[in-house]
């Protein structure tokens, strides 16, 4: 058999009938996406679908800018070639679609950036903000970093085949751009809906800022827990005729003067803050006797303590009192429960402050909320208006009742920007929370240590758990009251000169005319795809909190605006065309910089220098400067 050659077999290519073309066997995209972007620009692709799309209908796609500062990464890539699909295939459907790309350029992640590369490296000092060359010269470290990442990514963005006016894109950083988002501002402050706040507001230490919900992330960490013990200071006769109706006297009577509310917490530092007690009629409540415990134990003998039922022993596990009678009468091994302690009993309570033979003598009330649950704790929670959102908004919900029964609703400012304990936190001044490195100070064991020197600490112990650290510097941050700038949701929208604003027609006739209304009515207005994206939007928005608009930082648009203390804690805001008229003139010649000169107070002001104003330095919060991007690029830009 004779042995075929390779030169013997069949070329099989030969007998398929394929098309003739000048298509390459291979792409090589590396070298011809470049040619074909070469050839757009020598053609005039860009000025020729101008052209082609001139007296059009508009198809306007406005852009949510990324943020300038790094190249760009799969998910840009994913969301500009999308869009790129949207506004070619628009054109060809007979629009005038032209894309206008923008950049985000403000904000912390860029200072942050700033003070690493320039500053911590370089083993130089942080500038000092209160000199306005050195906050100028820092914006202007900022500005230029921004721009370098813009011209980075513009690169990138093109080479990825998408077409838009790339030579003129909106960015926040342009002093046009910072000029319309000051005229923003100036809007809400106009319409009486911007105004100062005492909140407590998630803070980093590290980067001496508040930061909104977007800003954080959870992760594991290590907490002191303790529990501790509430005096009760009701009156022995009306306490006792609320347990047990028409009994004054009674064996029990003495336990329950003597008792004491327990609270667990896994933030010993936020102590000082405490003013309330908080509470749940859902949960069964009781009051337990400790009848044996160890000599050295926290918890005597013949303390009262009332807890909920499904906790309680929980709790006595943490004070080492592991014994229980198991409800049978007469055996008394560890504790005992005396009596039931219903709901209506704990609203009338009143507690002494843990911590009152250092200064806190005020009276402690017992408040019920739907954030108290019986899974973990005592079935109480501490309150510290200014160190929790569920615990301000409990506290000033019950305002006028506490001003009715003489209890200051005032909330203190017990905590600094550093993390110092103030003068409102009376025997723990200058003891620290959290270091600027972001680690654990000594507040908490202060606290620690004066809680068992007044006898009302019950147990401690740690806790591994889920807490909010800031997504930049990856350190814990904290809940503290500080004065801030907000966008009321529910304040009636008005006229400069106080009368009511024109009604859009999307309100119906009863409805208020605020700014979570006029939103809640616009969405009605918007066709969403799919569908499901309504309930979304509207439920953020029925939901959402008044808006934390400023930020404690340099690199942003300022919160141009300038106010007069009231002397309450509360300011009156300027409102004078002619002052907000200089401003935006000056921020679209010079840019917002112009805010931080020295004479920037007087040079605004004119003839009303005179008058006591005060020139505000928080910049906003950079969604601020994306969410005003419409006004700069459909409103402005032809």
């Amino acid at each position: 058999m004779t042995e075929k050659t390779p030169s013997d077999a069949v070329d099989y290519s030969a007998t398929l009938f394929l098309p003739q073309t000048d298509f390459p066997m291979r792409g090589g995209l590396p070298k011809k996406e470049p040619e074909l972007l070469e050839r757009w620009a020598r053609i005039g692709l860009r000025e020729q679908l101008r052209e082609a799309g001139r007296g059009r209908p508009r198809f306007v796609l406005h852009d949510g800018p990324p943020y300038a500062n790094g190249n760009i990464h799969i998910g840009h890539a994913l969301n500009k070639i999308l869009k790129d699909v949207v506004t070619r295939s628009q054109q060809m459907l007979g629009f005038d679609s032209n894309y206008v790309p923008g950049w985000d350029c403000h904000g912390l992640p860029i200072e942050w950036k700033i003070e690493e590369e320039n500053y911590r490296k370089k083993g130089k000092a942080k500038p000092d903000f209160s000199d306005s060359a050195a906050m100028i010269a820092f914006r202007q470290e900022c500005r230029a970093y921004a721009e370098h990442w813009l011209n980075e990514q513009r690169t990138e963005f093109k080479r990825l085949g998408v077409e838009g006016d790339w030579d003129h894109p909106y960015t926040t950083m342009s002093f046009l751009g910072e000029a319309q988002i000051a005229r923003e501002i100036i809007k809400f402050a106009e319409n009486g809906l911007l105004y100062r706040g005492s909140k407590p507001v998630m803070w980093s230490v590290v980067e001496k800022t508040a930061l909104a919900e977007a800003e954080v992330e959870y992760h594991d960490h290590q907490s002191d827990t303790v529990w501790v013990k509430f005096p009760v200071k009701t009156s022995r006769i009306a306490l006792l005729e609320d347990i047990v109706p028409g009994r004054t006297t009674d064996p029990m009577n003495d336990a329950l003067e003597k008792a004491s509310v327990v609270i667990w917490t896994t933030t010993p530092w936020t102590m000082p803050g405490n003013r309330a007690i908080s509470f749940s009629k859902r949960i069964s409540y009781g009051l337990y006797e400790v009848t044996e415990a160890p000599a050295d134990n926290w918890s005597k003998v013949g303390d009262t303590l009332i807890l909920a039922d499904k906790l309680a022993e929980d709790v006595f596990k943490a004070a080492r009192i592991l014994k229980y009678d198991g409800y049978k009468v007469g055996e008394v091994r560890g504790y005992k429960r005396i009596a039931d302690v219903p709901a209506d009993v704990l609203a009338n309570l009143t507690t002494a402050h843990p911590l009152a033979g250092l200064g806190y003598t005020f009276k402690v009330p017992l408040l019920e909320g739907d954030h108290v649950t019986d899974d973990a704790g005592t079935g109480f929670v501490h309150t510290a208006p200014g160190h929790g959102r569920e615990d301000f908004e409990i506290w000033t919900q019950h305002r006028r009742w506490l001003e009715e029964r003489g209890i200051n609703p005032a909330i203190p400012y017990t905590v600094d920007a550093d993390s110092f304990y103030t003068a409102q936190a009376p025997g723990f001044e200058g003891r620290r929370v959290i270091t600027e490195k972001g680690e654990k100070g000594d507040a908490n064991q202060a606290v620690i240590d004066a809680l068992v020197a007044a006898g009302n600490l019950l147990a401690r112990g740690r806790l591994k758990h889920q807490y909010p650290h800031s997504w930049r510097s990856k350190k814990p941050v904290i809940f503290r009251n500080t004065p801030q700038w907000f966008i009321a949701m529910d304040q009636d929208i008005r006229n400069p000169d106080g009368t009511a604003a024109p009604r859009p027609a999307t309100l119906a006739g009863n409805d208020p005319d605020t700014l979570r209304a006029r939103a809640l009515a616009g969405i009605k207005t918007v066709q969403w795809v799919p569908e499901v994206g309504e309930n979304r939007i509207t439920g953020m928005i029925a939901s959402r909190p008044d808006w934390v608009v400023s930020r404690q930082r340099a690199w942003g648009v300022p919160i141009a605006v300038f106010v007069r203390e009231k002397g309450d804690g509360e300011v009156e805001i300027l409102k004078d065309a002619a002052v907000n008229a200089r401003i935006a003139e000056a921020f679209a010649a010079e840019g917002a910089d112009a805010w931080y000169q020295d004479g920037a107070r007087d040079r605004f002001l004119g003839d009303r220098a005179a008058e006591g104003w005060a020139k505000v330095d928080d910049i906003l919060d950079v969604w601020f400067d994306s969410g005003s991007t419409h006004a700069f690029t459909l409103e402005v830009r032809p």
